[in-house]
């Protein structure tokens, strides 16, 4: 499969595999300096350890305003450029959780296997997952495209959603979403992201795997 959508919106990349990600911690106590942020941080450094494709990070921490969120958003990919916008926290059943609301209003496609798979793998530790509303969907404008992704609001719930779980010997038992993220982002018209797969294998069909120089 291929696309004729390009990643020509970010001139400043220093490398043409330069993936741009946008972080967004949504917290109204946070972004009020009642406590430090958690969330930013956290998706940080999985990051570092986790990808060994060149990489750039944005990252905002805001309140959860709907209007607010989706401006954020919009500013990410329409002018930062970036390829993948993840989100944290606001996404509950309270009436101040409205980041997939927010999300949705500014995309063009749902991808609703992400939000389902967050929440199997949140299953397996709180009956209280189904209460999750994670949404993960797609912005595409005229030369540039993006995934987005709502996230867990707590950093432990981060990194297992997005690494998936593993037994005692470190065997994948439930696949993360990250696994597929790499391949979602080649075939919007990304750059081509490698992992470091002791952390976390990226999964490619045999025809899309770049060979190694």
């Amino acid at each position: 499969m291929s696309t004729n959508i390009t990643n020509s919106k970010n001139k400043n990349r220093q490398h043409p595999d330069e993936v741009w990600i946008g972080l967004i911690s949504i917290s109204d106590r946070a972004s009020s300096g009642v406590y430090q942020d958690e969330g930013i941080p956290a998706l940080e450094n999985w990051f570092s350890k986790t990808l060994l494709s060149p990489w750039h990070m944005e990252s905002r921490l805001i309140p959860d305003e709907k209007e607010l969120i989706s401006k954020t958003i919009i500013e990410l990919i329409d002018l930062v450029g970036c390829d993948l916008v993840l989100t944290t926290g606001g996404t509950g059943p309270s009436r101040r959780d409205v980041t997939p609301e927010a999300t949705l209003a500014v995309s063009t496609r749902e991808m609703p296997g992400f939000g389902e798979q967050m929440r199997q793998i949140s299953l397996k530790f709180v009956p209280t997952a189904i209460l999750s509303r994670q949404v993960a969907a797609l912005r595409e404008i005229d030369d540039h495209a993006a995934l987005i992704i709502n996230l867990p609001g707590q950093p432990k719930a981060v990194q297992e959603t997005l690494e998936g779980l593993k037994d005692s010997d470190g065997k994948s038992i439930m696949p993360g979403i990250f696994a597929a993220v790499p391949y979602c982002i080649d075939l919007i018209g990304g750059p081509y992201i490698e992992t470091n797969e002791a952390v976390l294998k990226a999964f490619r069909p045999k025809s899309a795997i770049r060979a190694k120089s």
